[in-house]
């Protein structure tokens, strides 16, 4: 065992440079001796720095209202997206289309994903030209600070499927420890009841209380925490909040051809439903190495070589399932739509 880990040292140093998160995994980023001296909080003070150096490099990307409304909240909402007949027209053809898809349980949720890979938008212009939209470009890249496209999806999230305990989604949560973006255009209506996104607002700003519940998390890593807030992303008591100098979560019940995007190093969770229903949503996330100082430079982040990624990712870990799990499973042809 000291062989190994001697062996691994500078494997988990090299990991401090970059966007790796897990104190269970990296022994270097899960010490108390190390966080009580202030690895963590100096990691996070560093990342957001950069993150807010480089979205002052793309601020053009957004208009200054709704610069001025991300920088305030963490999110950024804008009802009526699209224009009403290129919103029914993308709805329509994503609702008609089956495609190879994935699905990952958790807890009494199912959730589906497929993606805007090229077959997909050779199929569905209507998907293509949405990801060229100016504001669905800009809002991401500025959200994410990185001139770079996101990981694209269709995703279906299938509520109260299973008499099984909540969906770990359920509880609010920040993926990791620095900036990152996620962005939803929702094709249907997301009801209260449905299970509609939450957010923290102010949340992803890096204040005196939300540094200091982020060194009293590090030091409690990894064996004082829940699973998934020792894997990086910290789960927050709702009650927690208010010492946080933070309001509670704002719901985001929508109607269809809404888009929400946020940085998702603010408080978030989808809320519990309160019965079954079927949510569909255009959904994209991108996150990269926190500690890169320029904006763009992302070979696989181009146009053309960005939309094959998903399914590369997917078959990698098909291979690498017996080494780095695969929660995504094969469920063929789907629409979105379907039970």
């Amino acid at each position: 065992m000291s062989i190994a880990r001697f062996l691994l040292a500078p494997w988990w140093l090299a990991q401090l440079a970059t966007g790796a998160k897990s104190f269970r995994d990296n022994p270097l980023i899960g010490s108390r001796r190390l966080n009580a001296r202030g690895l963590h909080v100096a990691r996070v003070k560093l990342a957001h720095r950069l993150a807010w150096a480089r979205r002052r490099r793309l601020a053009r990307l957004l208009a200054p209202e709704d610069r001025a409304a991300f920088d305030r909240d963490g999110f950024l909402i804008r009802h009526d997206f699209l224009p009403p007949e290129a919103f029914v027209a993308l709805r329509d053809a994503v609702f008609a289309h089956p495609a190879p898809a994935r699905e990952m349980v958790q807890g009494d949720t199912v959730t589906r994903r497929i993606a805007l890979d090229p077959a997909f938008l050779a199929a569905v212009p209507q998907a293509r030209a949405l990801l060229r939209d100016p504001l669905w470009r800009g809002a991401i890249r500025y959200a994410g600070s990185f001139a770079t496209e996101p990981l694209a999806y269709i995703q279906t999230i299938l509520a109260r499927r299973h008499d099984a305990a909540p969906d770990p989604q359920t509880a609010l949560h920040a993926d990791t420890f620095h900036p990152t973006v996620k962005a939803w255009l929702f094709l249907t209506d997301v009801e209260e009841e449905d299970g509609p996104f939450r957010y923290v607002p102010g949340s992803h700003l890096l204040t005196p209380g939300r540094l200091a519940f982020e060194r009293a998390t590090s030091l409690n890593a990894p064996a004082g925490i829940d699973h998934l807030s020792a894997r990086g992303s910290f789960r927050v008591a709702e009650d927690a909040l208010a010492g946080m100098g933070l309001p509670p979560a704002r719901s985001f019940a929508t109607p269809a051809n809404t888009l929400v995007v946020a940085d998702t190093f603010g408080f978030h969770a989808r809320k519990r439903a309160t019965r079954a229903s079927t949510r569909v949503e255009i959904w994209a996330y991108g996150r990269r190495n926190p500690f890169l100082p320029w904006t763009g430079l992302d070979l696989l982040g181009t146009r053309g070589i960005a939309e094959r990624r998903i399914p590369l990712l997917w078959k990698t870990r098909d291979v690498l399932e017996r080494y780095v799990g695969q929660p995504w499973r094969s469920v063929g042809l789907k629409r979105p739509r379907d039970s």
